[in-house]
């Protein structure tokens, strides 16, 4: 899905390329999400990051569509920029705060999968290590301390930065998901770790070939 400002959507489109699956172009301006499996909302500034990172993208048209798909169980991965924009939109809890030392952090970082029941994290481990790009100047993660326990009672924190969060998040908290664990939104970039000759690993690749393997096994099953 484009947004005006968005950066990474084509990266996102390699990415789906690489696990398998064709990527079809979304624009903000659409009206209706043209019978994809699953959406991807990618890094970058959308209308400018004006008011708050993902707040004006929140009411896009396309949003209008994807909003109730989403709560209906359409997969959904926010990256960055689509992280902001879930939660915005309050399909995820919480928000995306400036960075705790107020400055741009782009280093790679360590992330470890804390839930790999997910429609798109099902091919890691729980436990198991990447190495991913991170990007961001609002990306510290931050919510109540009820909304963080209740994250962390119910398994809806997905990945966790390891050994501690560069840039301020709560309890270290890189990703979540929805109660359904259909919707996930994650800080650090899998779309630029996807093939080592242009990354620093491919280890963000199992986040797009999982749901590519969700789809296959459930056309399997019919």
């Amino acid at each position: 899905m484009t947004f005006p400002g968005s950066l990474d959507d084509q990266d996102a489109a390699r990415a789906v390329r690489y696990a398998g699956a064709e990527p079809v172009a979304l624009w903000h301006a659409d009206r209706d999400l043209r019978g994809v499996d699953a959406v991807i909302l990618p890094g970058g500034f959308s209308y400018g990051d004006y008011l708050r990172c993902g707040a004006i993208a929140r009411f896009s048209p396309v949003m209008g569509s994807l909003v109730p798909a989403a709560r209906a169980g359409l997969p959904v991965l926010g990256i960055c920029n689509g992280f902001q924009i879930l939660c915005e939109a309050h399909l995820l809890p919480g928000a995306l705060t400036r960075n705790a030392a107020l400055r741009f952090i782009h280093r790679d970082v360590r992330l470890d999968v804390v839930n790999a029941g997910t429609a798109w994290t099902s091919g890691y481990a729980a436990g198991q290590s990447l190495t991913v790009p991170l990007k961001s100047g609002e990306g510290a993660y931050a919510a109540s301390p009820e909304t963080l326990d209740e994250l962390e009672r119910t398994g809806r924190v997905v990945v966790r930065y390891a050994p501690a969060a560069p840039n301020g998040s709560a309890r270290d908290i890189a990703g979540i998901c929805s109660a359904e664990g259909n919707i996930v939104g994650l800080m650090p970039h899998p779309e630029h770790a996807i093939d080592p000759l242009t990354g620093p690993s491919a280890d963000g690749l199992g986040f797009f070939t999982s749901i590519v393997s969700a789809f296959a096994g459930a056309g399997a099953a019919r």
